[in-house]
């Protein structure tokens, strides 16, 4: 495992890979208010086991990339989508099979888009469209916003008490199928309260909601694409898997009965054993 930092229009990304450069590459891109050590590294070793070069990244505004005051946003979605390029670019890398989780499902479909010659497969995880939609999707769950509301309230500089914030908060995103991972919820939170350059400016991701969605026609990628999706998903109910899936052509759907807005361990066999045979040109 080697870190590295990487220059994307004057933004500098953190990243660090996994195996060997000489096997198929794998773009893990997490989701928002999140970095990339949420991309737990025994999951990215088990892809690297697997014969991957796995690389993950921490976008804007989370972890050791460059991050922005709070309550300013300086970029867009299109932006985050070519920071993934430069990151690739950073490896020295053609192409890439992309792996987003949320708001990196979406940047993985613009790329998919604008940059069709560097995505060999794109997989989306709990994610949604990235594009205009006939008909309307249910909306995050009440109890999610309520509970980020109340973070004004919370003193910043008490690390314990962030920790335990960040922790529940990931909490709120499980379903029913796995029990909730508090040690391994507080380590990860401990360590991104650690790692972040400033804590508060993950918070600059809920702005992009405000973006107008990209005019981009997912009828137009031809990447082979796997949508994986939890049925009691809290953020992006299944509804939103389901209308990816349908939109994409020739897209496959993996359902993961039971679980939320997460990446639980319990899930790990059927989601690598889905991720490699779909890198492996043979799905």
């Amino acid at each position: 495992m080697t870190e590295k930092m990487i220059d994307s229009n004057g933004a500098m990304l953190c990243a660090e890979s996994f195996g060997s450069p000489n096997d198929p590459p794998i773009l893990l891109i997490m989701g928002a208010m999140a970095s990339m050590i949420w991309w737990d590294e025994a999951f990215c070793r088990r892809l690297a086991d697997k014969g991957r070069y796995v690389i993950r990244y921490d976008n804007r505004d989370v972890g050791r990339s460059t991050a922005y005051p709070p309550g300013e946003l300086h970029y867009s979605v299109k932006d985050m989508t070519d920071d993934a390029m430069e990151v690739l670019n950073g490896y020295g890398l053609e192409r890439a099979h992309l792996v987003g989780m949320s708001l990196g499902g979406m940047i993985a479909q613009l790329a998919a888009v604008i940059h069709p010659q560097r995505v060999s497969t794109l997989t989306m995880m709990m994610s949604s469209l990235y594009a205009p939609y006939e008909e309307e999707l249910p909306s995050i769950d009440e109890r999610i916003l309520q509970y980020h509301a109340n973070s004004a309230q919370l003193d910043w500089s008490d690390e314990a008490a962030v920790t335990r914030y960040l922790a529940e908060g990931w909490r709120l995103l499980g379903g029913s199928s796995h029990p909730f991972d508090e040690k391994r919820a507080m380590k990860l939170a401990a360590d991104e309260v650690k790692r972040a350059n400033s804590l508060l400016s993950m918070f600059n991701h809920a702005l992009l909601q405000n973006e107008p969605v990209y005019d981009i026609q997912l009828d137009e990628i031809k990447a082979p694409a796997l949508v994986i999706h939890g049925t009691e998903d809290p953020v992006l109910p299944y509804a939103h898997g389901l209308a990816l899936a349908r939109s994409i052509p020739g897209a496959s759907l993996l359902t993961l009965e039971g679980t939320g807005h997460e990446i639980p361990r319990g899930d790990w066999d059927v989601i690598l054993d889905a991720i490699l045979l779909h890198t492996s040109g043979k799905s």
